[in-house]
C-alpha cells in the first residue's frame, strides 16, 4: 500500500477560516489514517525497548540489537499496519461517506460540543495537526459576544477576550454567572466585546504574533476604533503579553492605542503541574513506569510545554537542544509596556484568614498565587505593580475566576475608577429611600 499523507486525500482544507462540521469529520479521517510515522511511531519502538531492558532485563545494547532482528521488525510493521489499515479501510471511509451523504455540513459552523472537542483537542496536539494540514487545526479568529465570527464595523471601546489551554471563546460565560463581557456591556460606554479563538498548542510566542498581526489588521479595517482593552484567562494572558511584546517591537498602531491590560489566573512564571511533571520525568525517570509514563508525556504539545516557566518569547525555546526544554529557567524577560494600566488576578483554593500551606503553593489549583501576581525572586522577571493593580480572589479555583461576579465587578471597578461604588440595585435602594424621606418631609 502506497504511503499517503493529508496532503494527497480528496479533501484539504487551505483556507484560514473556522473548521465547519465537514472539516471536523475530515480532520478526523485524515488522524485515523494518517501514517504512524514521527512521534506516534517513535513512542511505541521506545515503549517496546522500555519494556526489553527493564521487564526482561536485557542491556541496551542487547535490546538494540534485538529490535533490528527481521523477525522483530515484521512483528513490528505487522502492527503498525494493523493499526493502519484499520484507521484507513475502516474509520476514515466511514467518516468520508457521512461528509458525502450530508454536504450541507460544509457550509455548517460547529457546534459549541464540537468546538469544545476541537479545542481539547488542539491544546494537546495542535502543533502536530498544524504540521500535517490538519482541518482540525484552529486559525485564529475573532468572534463577537453573542458567538458568531466578527463582521461589519467597528467603532469605540473594543475589549478583547483571550481563553486559555484547552479553551475557546465560548467558555468565558457560565450558567450562574453573565460573565465579565455582560458586565462591561452594562457600563453603556460604547463597548464591542470581541473573543479571540485560536490553536493552544502551538508556541506561545507564535499565537502572540499571529494576534498581533490579527489586532493590527482589526485597526487598520476600522480608523474609529478609539482604544483596545486586553483580557487574557491562563495561557491568553501570556498570548497577550507576547503580542504586546512584539507589538512594540512591530511598531504597530494598535499597540499605542490599548489602555488596560488583565490576567486572570496566568502563570506569568510558570505552572507547578508543567514543572512537576518535567521534574519527575528528569529525576526519577529511571523507574520502569515513570519510564513508559514520560515518554507518553512528551507527546504534550508545545503550548503546554511554554507554561513550564511561562515563556512569550521565540528565544525562550527556538535555540533549545530538545523539544522539550530544560529544567532550568532561562527564559528571556518580557516587561510590561510602561502606558498600559496592567492588572493581575489570582485564585486560591484557600479561604481568607484560613491558611493552609500545600494549598497556598497550588494556589487555584493550576497557578500559583505569586505566578499569578508576577512575584518572582529574581528582579529581572518581576511584573512590577502597585498592590491596588493586583487582586486575590479566594475559594476560587482556575476557571471560576474566568467568569465569577466578583471577578467582573473587580474588573470594572479598575477600568471604571470614577463610576459609583454602589451596585446598581444599592443605587435603586438608595433612590427609593430619598423619594420616602421626600414624601416623610412633605406631609
Amino acid at each position: 500500500m502506497p504511503s499517503l499523507t493529508p496532503l494527497h486525500e480528496t479533501y484539504c482544507k487551505w483556507d484560514r477560516s473556522p473548521p465547519s462540521q465537514a472539516d471536523v469529520l475530515e480532520g478526523m479521517a485524515q488522524l485515523v489514517s494518517t501514517p504512524l510515522n514521527g512521534v506516534v511511531q517513535d513512542l511505541l519502538n521506545t515503549l517496546q525497548r522500555e519494556v526489553l531492558l527493564d521487564i526482561f532485563g536485557l542491556s541496551k545494547n542487547k535490546a538494540r540489537k534485538l529490535q533490528t532482528r527481521p523477525y522483530i521488525e515484521k512483528f513490528n510493521q505487522f502492527g503498525f499496519s494493523t493499526l493502519q489499515n484499520y484507521g484507513h479501510y475502516l474509520l476514515a471511509p466511514g467518516l468520508r461517506k457521512i461528509i458525502e451523504r450530508f454536504p450541507r455540513l460544509h457550509n455548517r459552523p460547529m457546534t459549541p460540543t464540537m468546538t469544545m472537542l476541537v479545542s481539547i483537542l488542539n491544546g494537546l496536539l495542535g502543533d502536530y495537526l498544524l504540521s500535517t494540514h490538519n482541518p482540525l487545526a484552529l486559525p485564529a479568529a475573532l468572534y463577537d459576544h453573542y458567538g458568531s465570527l466578527q463582521q461589519g464595523d467597528l467603532a469605540g471601546r473594543v475589549v478583547i477576550f483571550v481563553h486559555g489551554l484547552c479553551m475557546n471563546h465560548l467558555d468565558w460565560s457560565h450558567r450562574h454567572h453573565g460573565g465579565i463581557g455582560e458586565k462591561l456591556l452594562a457600563q453603556r460606554d460604547n463597548n464591542t466585546m470581541l473573543y479571540l479563538h485560536y490553536n493552544t498548542g502551538r508556541r506561545i510566542s507564535a499565537n502572540g504574533h499571529t494576534f498581533a498581526n490579527i489586532l493590527e489588521d482589526l485597526v487598520k479595517h476600522n480608523p474609529r476604533i478609539t482604544s483596545i482593552d486586553l483580557i487574557g484567562h491562563s495561557m491568553g494572558g501570556l498570548v497577550c503579553r507576547s503580542a504586546l511584546f512584539y507589538g512594540k517591537q512591530n511598531i504597530y498602531q494598535w499597540f499605542h492605542m490599548t489602555e488596560n491590560l488583565v490576567c486572570l489566573g496566568s502563570p506569568h512564571h510558570g505552572a507547578v503541574l508543567e514543572r512537576l511533571g518535567f521534574a519527575l520525568q528528569d529525576k526519577i525517570g529511571r523507574f520502569p513506569i515513570i519510564k513508559l509514563i514520560s515518554h507518553i508525556m512528551n507527546i504534550r504539545s508545545n503550548g503546554i510545554l511554554d507554561l513550564r516557566y511561562g515563556s512569550v518569547r521565540d528565544d525562550d525555546w527556538e535555540h533549545n537542544t530538545a523539544r522539550i526544554g530544560q529544567l532550568d529557567d532561562n527564559r528571556k524577560p518580557a516587561p510590561l509596556p510602561s502606558h498600559i494600566n496592567t492588572y493581575l488576578v489570582a485564585g486560591t483554593l484557600e479561604f481568607e484568614n484560613r491558611q493552609n500551606r500545600p494549598l497556598e503553593i497550588m494556589g487555584d489549583y493550576l497557578v500559583s498565587v505569586k505566578s499569578a501576581l508576577g512575584e518572582h525572586p529574581n528582579p529581572r522577571y518581576q511584573l512590577k505593580l502597585p498592590e491596588s493593580h493586583k487582586a486575590v480572589f479566594h475559594g476560587l479555583n482556575h476557571l471560576d475566576i474566568q467568569y465569577h461576579a466578583s471577578v467582573a465587578e473587580q474588573i470594572v471597578k479598575w477600568f471604571y475608577p470614577h463610576h459609583s461604588e454602589l451596585a446598581p440595585e444599592q443605587i435603586c435602594r438608595y433612590m427609593i429611600n430619598l423619594e420616602n424621606m421626600a414624601g416623610i418631609v412633605e406631609t
